[in-house]
């Protein structure tokens, strides 16, 4: 049922919400416009004038679970030790990013799937904020791994990219790939594999 609250300016945010929940319970298939507009319940009308199609809402979905992502990352770097040594925290603040990121890909599989639909719609359009933005959170982990001495400044170009791909790859071949087959335990072995080999690469 449609709440009083809705007259308010809220309908934007209730919507969003009902196709983020869609997401996450069927991946951006189920994320379709006049089901979130029953979930709210209002009319067609009142929907479109916060939503004109499908595609605008599923990019304002993605936005929000990029956010999501984004805030998952930052949360694993808060829970490194700040009384660590410089090097020895740089590193493992860039480990704690890409573990995050793949935890939450294998946590929350139909929001991860949406997050990255290669549909066109671009998240980074809707209002993605920049400390929660996973890419962005990457490459201020690499700034501080150049700033420590671990990774040297003319070898830094194209590394961020090619670290974000690392990652992103090993969740999507666990989500959809031929890894998806393979035990938690494993993953999380490969994942280390991945982390200590990224690592062993810095100077």
């Amino acid at each position: 049922m449609a709440t009083a609250s809705y007259h308010h300016g809220n309908l934007r945010q209730a919507l969003l919400e009902h196709g983020v929940a869609l997401a996450r319970a069927g991946g951006p298939d189920a994320v379709v416009l006049r089901d979130v507009q029953r979930l709210a319940g209002v009319s067609n009308s009142a929907a479109y004038r916060h939503y004109a199609d499908r595609q605008a809402l599923l990019g304002a979905v993605k936005a929000n679970v990029m956010t999501q992502i984004g805030t998952a990352m930052v949360a694993a770097l808060d829970a490194v030790p700040a009384a660590t040594p410089r090097r020895d925290r740089a590193l493992a603040r860039f480990r704690a990013t890409g573990q995050a990121y793949i935890d939450f890909a294998l946590a929350e599989p139909g929001l991860f799937r949406t997050a990255f639909l290669p549909d066109g719609t671009d998240p980074s359009e809707e209002a993605v904020p920049a400390d929660r933005h996973p890419f962005q959170i990457l490459r201020g982990c690499i700034d501080d791994l150049v700033a420590a001495g671990m990774l040297a400044e003319d070898h830094r170009d194209g590394f961020d990219e090619a670290a974000w791909a690392a990652v992103h790859g090993a969740a999507t071949l666990f989500l959809d790939g031929p890894l998806g087959m393979t035990r938690p335990d494993r993953h999380q072995l490969i994942t280390d594999q991945l982390l200590d080999a990224i690592g062993a690469s810095l100077s």
